[in-house]
């Protein structure tokens, strides 16, 4: 169950994690409860799927890394095996399907620029499917938040 509790937590992270000590406490106590209930609601929400992850985003390009967002055309006998194949990967940071020809979006994080062909490479020769890659030309900042 999602209460106005819960999204009272969840938009006041959108904003940034509180830097202190007990971080979990700040944002309990701007929604009105416990330490210790903020972190059951937010074990709760991981658990429910209602938030898909929990933790920092990492700039890879500024660790000497580097970003790249990806897609295949997976036909739908082969999604779930692409999908676990894709997915074991340490480098994909997040993967969705999509109504279109080009069905699967993924971005690849990697800790050297040079790395991105190579996963691809082995992602490749691990489905049969070709990885369209689409480095990053240009960053542009979108403030973007959802409204829970």
């Amino acid at each position: 169950m999602f209460d106005d509790i819960d999204r009272r937590i969840i938009n006041h992270w959108q904003g940034g994690f509180p830097l202190v000590a007990r971080p979990f406490a700040a944002v309990a106590s701007d929604a009105g409860i416990s330490e210790d209930e903020a972190i059951l609601r937010i074990r709760r929400l991981r658990e429910e799927g209602v938030l898909t992850r929990f933790g920092p985003l990492f700039n890879a390009d500024a660790l000497g890394g580097a970003f790249c967002l990806c897609a295949m055309a997976v036909p739908a006998q082969q999604w779930e095996a692409t999908l676990a194949v894709v997915n074991a990967r340490v480098e994909v940071a997040h993967n969705y399907e999509r109504d279109h020809r080009l069905n699967m979006w993924f971005v690849l994080a990697t800790e050297r620029p040079g790395t991105i062909e190579k996963v691809c490479a082995e992602i490749e020769q691990a489905t049969g499917l070709r990885v369209f890659a689409f480095p990053k030309l240009r960053e542009f900042f979108v403030d973007f938040r959802v409204s829970a």
